[in-house]
């Protein structure tokens, strides 16, 4: 039996006299025995396959000498926690294990916190397996004789339990190891024993059931002492489970440290999975249930792969059902765990549910899953699309033995794809059909690739019964089957989910070959009876027309499919004369342009095709072109519909093709004149015409930069380019708003193209190219993004009916806006247009943050890296415009605690954030910065006469924000400047319109002695938000001395000859607003709270306090705090709120672990009027679970 209140096994009685045989030996442990134990442990670290024999020699040195074998055991323990300590013989003898494990704690080598379950390194990395299979060879080797002497086992056991209830993190850490793997070695040993018994009492009853002549009785009598022995061994097994669950696991898996609670939930699942008939019940899958709740995503992660290896045997569902019907709400939610790890395995986890039986999950529960099939995360989507293929396409139809095969929509798989498509509608996510693809592309790779019946059901009747695809469905079918092509020819998965393309396998090569070759051989056949059934229709048709982006076109030839070719070329040619719709137009030239590779034989075929095509349309658009501008004013609009209709035509074709040899440059800026001057052409004519010059001269362009340019090139391209550049410029004023957006997109375009950057990389020869903007057009482009661009979404959104559309409507317009914004903010950050001119956008960042701020602070990052200095001069600029503004609206008497004043200094602190923590990067900057603010303060005389406040002096308050920001050096200098243009009565003001100086100088001085304090924001925005502190950097070098001396030249003359000496602090409560909370002592800094002084005050009583290390669990909340950002390593239990909450539980608790008769829970006010709850937490508190915190080790 094992010795309780930690102590170690007593010795038999007639075993003192080995004492005296060994005395000598334990005497002189630390030199005979410290090469074994080094070699031990040593052994163990280095990962030696020479565990068996390690073990025998133990096991012989223990048979030899018992004591000083435990001692080595002992040792090996110590040392393999990191603490260079040794147990000696004496302290073996005479102390306790408390006592001994004080000792150790005592030496533990406080220097560094790692130990050897945590050290890196290629040496230890296989430390923790050999670690690990040394106590399981070890069980394994003594289990018939040794761990039943009473002795051993107590020992060892008596110690981890001690260890595990360390301080030191080091020996819990390692102590609970070794005891959960022990504890599992003991259930493989009970197994046995378990096996064994089974089959000593079959041989029994089969001997005591012959007949009396035959029954051998003293075989009999021989298998009943058997079964005798194998039941007192079996319950000398279960004590020492017992003792290891109650003195180690269920104090440790509520451990502080994540690790720890992992190992015990991850243990507790081999024992439950390898000896089901004793584990496998409520009393013990209670601890993985609670512990799901967990707030470390790898101890929710240890609970689901416990549990995977329970419900993949399906004999053991039946002792699953109260489990899965307690806890299945929390694994549904898991799904969705903010964790990808987790999610993924809570959604293998009901995969595996789902497989062992049908009827636990709701629809609720399924629907919860499926659309995590459309997951930007690959694995959990991937995991999704296996539940949902496990849910709807696995049952098929029995194909009958002999029976040919059925293709096409009398396939098995037929009823499969419609499925498919009802599920896609079902979802109500069209445009995601690709993700839904790929989330089934590893299970269902099979019926996914079956284009032949899906074909089939395109195009072939329905059978005799079956029901017809409706037009919606067949949109959806066609939609998947080119999801599949791309993907099968592809071989990665859809943009957005996935890191990149990764390396193919042969296996992998072969097979995108071969389903290549597959696909082009049936889609080059299909194609075009598909193109002509569906012509009429844009979506189907634009669809379809991208397939052959992913053929083979060899198989054209080598397939002789050279008239399916032709077939083809007819259909997309008659599809371009029925319709105007840009995407299918586009589509038309992306499939000529696919088909037009020179590579192939088939290009001179599609090649003169497409020629005649284009031949065909020029020729039309300039004889349209030619009446339609003769007839001026009297055109008619079947005559505008023609020429727009060719115009479209030819500019989706001039995207993709080169149409130099067609001279559309005169043509289109002919129209384009003639819409200026007359006033009247329609927008969709002009849109089109701007955008189809923009294409030739980007075509021009593009030839030019390829090779040698003449110089009567170079010449007409560019007499091109400006004249284009002019005529969007006066477009920017036309009456209508898409007109006025295309003209500014493309010479936003046309501006950056052309720029100075254009001759980079060896291009010199473009240089007479270059265009640079004039002031004019640079404020015609500043002033058209303030007035389309930062507007209220209700001025740019035509009503439409219904909300949904309506909805619609307003984020299509903002994401053109977004884009409008996007394209001037490239010209300042490659430096076309004056960096200045971004102020009128930065000072937008607060009012436009929702729709714009991504755009606006990315571009004011880039404009940092390109000019310091002269990116935060445009950010003053922005700030002083501000103010400006208000000025002009509320007058110079106006309320520092307004909301204008507010906004633009809660912009002043978010400007003053995106300079980051490094204040040697960005001194100049922000002394520049400082510079002008100071200027722009006193600037202006006040409008009181002489004696007032200067009309800007409330700017300091703004500026204030960026003092934080300065260096202690720079604090000082900054403050010498500003003394320049105060005057001696300023200095002893003390009226309310005075304090803006008064704050901005304390803000100044206040770092004197800590730069890195920075001043409250009194009446930010933000309300109550406190502004954490950072750490003081260490006092500048002479390097950094230098360096201030080289940013400080702005106040050289400052510095030989202050005017006036320095204020002193202001402590006065008369000029300390209560609303900003200010302490006298930090001069508008936060003060330090007093409960985090606390600690640093008393360090003696707090080493000496009891200390609890184990963390209380929040088992009531049910997958709502595990998808928050909580960085919190513990979790929280509402039950752990009073010590007598606690008394009052512990009070007729049993701990007998292997028939736990757990209390009814009263906790859950929501279930009080149901059934016991078998998995209440409460059944599990005392005194011995109440927490220990940890000392510096934890």
């Amino acid at each position: 039996m094992l010795c309780q209140g930690g102590k170690k096994g007593k010795k038999a009685a007639g075993e003192k006299g080995k004492g005296g045989k060994g005395a000598g030996r334990l005497n002189g442990h630390h030199q005979e025995n410290g090469m074994e134990n080094m070699m031990l442990f040593e052994v163990v670290k280095l990962g030696r396959s020479a565990m068996q024999s390690v073990v025998d020699d133990w096991i012989e040195s223990y048979k030899h000498d018992r004591d000083v074998a435990l001692l080595d055991l002992i040792n090996f323990f110590i040392q393999c926690s990191g603490c260079k300590g040794v147990v000696s013989g004496e302290m073996f003898r005479n102390m306790q294990n408390s006592e001994i494990i004080r000792r150790m704690t005592e030496e533990f080598d406080e220097d560094s916190g790692d130990y050897p379950l945590t050290i890196a390194g290629p040496q230890w990395k296989k430390f923790k397996s050999s670690f690990c299979e040394f106590i399981s060879v070890l069980v394994r080797q003594c289990q018939y004789s040794i761990i039943y002497d009473e002795y051993m086992m107590d020992t060892v056991i008596s110690l981890l339990t001690g260890l595990s209830d360390s301080q030191v993190r080091a020996f819990r850490h390692t102590s609970t190891l070794a005891a959960m793997k022990l504890m599992t070695a003991l259930v493989n040993v009970a197994l046995n024993l378990s096996i064994n018994m089974d089959n000593t009492q079959r041989q029994y009853e089969a001997e005591r059931n012959k007949a009396v002549p035959k029954r051998a009785n003293d075989r009999l009598e021989l298998l009943l002492q058997k079964r005798k022995e194998l039941q007192e061994n079996q319950d000398e097994i279960e004590n020492m489970m017992n003792a290891i669950f109650k003195g180690v696991f269920v104090h440790r898996y509520r451990d502080s440290i994540a690790e720890i609670r992992a190992i015990c939930i991850e243990e507790i699942g081999v024992w439950m999975k390898l000896y089901s008939d004793a584990f496998l019940n409520d009393s013990y899958l209670k601890y993985v249930g609670w512990t799901m709740h967990d707030k470390q995503g790898e101890v929710r992660l240890k609970c689901l792969t416990a549990l995977q290896g329970l419900y993949y045997n399906r004999e053991l569902n039946a002792r699953l059902e109260l489990f899965t019907s307690r806890f299945k709400d929390r694994i549904v939610s898991m799904t969705l765990d903010k964790e990808y790890d987790v999610a993924v395995q809570a959604i293998k986890l009901l995969t595996l549910v789902l497989n062992s039986t049908d009827e636990v999950l709701t629809p609720e529960d399924c629907e919860s899953v499926y659309h995590l099939v459309y997951s930007a995360h690959r694995p959990v989507a991937i995991a999704a699309g296996e539940f949902l293929f496990k849910k709807l396409f696995s049952q098929r139809e029995p194909e009958e033995e002999g029976a040919p095969k059925r293709r096409g929509r009398q396939s098995p798989n037929a009823n499969l794809i419609k499925t498919t498509v009802f599920f896609f509608l079902e979802s109500e996510l069209h445009e995601h059909a690709a993700y839904l693809v790929d989330s089934l592309w590893e299970c269902g790779a099979e019926l996914l690739k079956d284009w032949e019946c899906m074909i089939s059901l395109l195009l072939d009747e329905p059978l005799p019964g079956e029901e017809a695809l409706t037009d919606r469905q067949e949109t959806a079918l066609i939609e998947i089957m080119l999801c599949t092509v791309r993907q099968a020819a592809e071989c990665h998965p859809p943009v957005g989910r996935g890191t990149g393309k990764r390396v193919m396998t042969a296996k992998e090569k072969k097979t995108q070959l071969d389903d290549r070759t597959r696909m082009t051989e049936l889609f080059a056949v299909a194609l075009p009876p598909l193109l002509a059934k569906y012509a009429v229709d844009a979506e189907k048709v634009t669809n379809l027309l991208q397939l052959p982006q992913f053929f083979d076109l060899e198989i054209y030839t080598t397939g002789r499919l050279e008239k399916h070719l032709e077939s083809l070329l007819r259909q997309i040619r008659e599809i371009v004369e029925k319709h105007t719709d840009t995407e299918v137009l586009e589509a038309c030239s992306k499939t000529y342009h696919a088909l037009c590779n020179e590579e192939f034989t088939i290009f001179n075929r599609v090649d003169i095709a497409r020629s005649q095509l284009l031949d065909e349309l020029v020729d039309k658009f300039n004889r349209l072109l030619e009446d339609f501008l003769q007839e001026g004013e009297d055109a008619d609009e079947d005559d505008a519909y023609q020429v727009l209709s060719t115009l479209k035509r030819i500019t989706a074709f001039h995207n993709a093709h080169d149409l130099s040899g067609w001279d559309l440059f005169t043509s289109n800026f002919k129209l384009l004149n003639t819409g200026i001057e007359n006033g009247d052409m329609p927008e969709q004519i002009v849109i089109h015409s701007l955008q189809c010059t923009h294409y030739v001269i980007l075509w021009h362009l593009a030839k030019l930069s390829e090779g040698s340019s003449r110089k009567d090139d170079l010449v007409t391209l560019r007499k091109q380019m400006r004249a284009f550049c002019m005529m969007c410029q006066r477009y920017l004023t036309n009456v209508n708003t898409a007109v006025k957006e295309q003209a500014f997109t493309i010479l936003c375009d046309l501006l950056l193209i052309f720029s100075h950057q254009m001759v980079s990389g060896g291009r010199e020869h473009l240089e007479p190219l270059v265009y640079s903007p004039e002031d004019s057009l640079q404020s015609e482009l500043l002033s058209f993004i303030l007035n389309h661009v930062f507007i209220d979404q209700d001025d740019d959104t035509n009503s439409t009916d219904g909300q949904q559309d309506d909805e619609a409507v307003k984020i299509e317009a903002l994401h053109k806006r977004r884009n409008l914004l996007a394209a001037y903010c490239k010209l300042i950050i490659y430096c076309v247009v004056e960096m200045k001119t971004g102020a009128d956008i930065f000072k937008q960042y607060m009012r436009y943050y929702n729709d714009y701020g991504d755009i606006i602070k990315e571009t004011m990052s880039k404009t940092r890296q390109i000019d310091k200095i002269q990116c935060a001069k445009t950010l003053i600029l922005s700030l002083q415009q501000l103010f400006n503004e208000m000025l002009s609206e509320l007058g110079h008497g106006f309320d520092r605690s307004s909301s204008a004043f507010c906004g633009i200094k809660e912009l002043a602190r978010r400007f003053s954030l995106t300079f980051g923590l490094d204040q040697v990067k960005t001194r100049d900057a922000i002394a520049m910065l400082h510079k002008d603010g100071i200027e722009f303060a006193f600037k202006d005389p006040s409008p009181q006469g002489e004696g007032g406040p200067p009309l800007n002096l409330a700017f300091l308050d703004i500026l204030s924000e960026f003092s934080s920001k300065l260096m202690r050096q720079d604090k000082r200098t900054v403050h010498m400047y500003l003394e320049r243009f105060m005057t001696f009565q300023m200095a002893l003001q003390r009226e309310d319109c005075w304090l803006p100086l008064i704050s901005y100088r304390n803000s100044l001085q206040a770092g004197g002695d800590d730069d890195t304090m920075s001043v409250m924001s009194g009446y930010s925005s933000r309300g109550s938000s406190i502004r954490s502190k950072k750490t003081k950097p260490p006092a500048a070098t002479a390097g950094t001395s230098a360096e201030s001396s080289s940013s400080s030249e702005v106040w050289q003359q400052t510095m030989q000859t202050p005017v006036m000496m320095p204020s002193p602090h202001l402590t006065s409560t008369a000029i300390r607003d209560p609303k900003r909370g200010r302490d006298d002592s930090y001069m508008g800094v936060y003060p330090i709270p007093h409960d985090q002084q606390q600690p640093h005050q008393h360090p003696q009583h707090h080493q000496q306090t009891p200390q609890h290390h184990q963390t209380p669990m929040d088992y009531n909340r049910r997958g709502t705090g595990l998808m928050e950002e909580d960085e919190e390593p513990i979790v929280e239990d509402v039950m752990m709120s009073s010590e007598g909450r606690m008394d009052d539980l512990n009070e007729g608790m049993d701990f007998d672990t292997m028939d736990i008769d757990l209390p009814p829970s009263k906790n859950r006010r929501e279930r009080s009027e149901l059934k016991p709850d078998y998995f209440d937490p409460a059944s599990i508190m005392d005194e011995s679970v109440s927490s220990i915190s940890t000392l510096r080790f934890v």
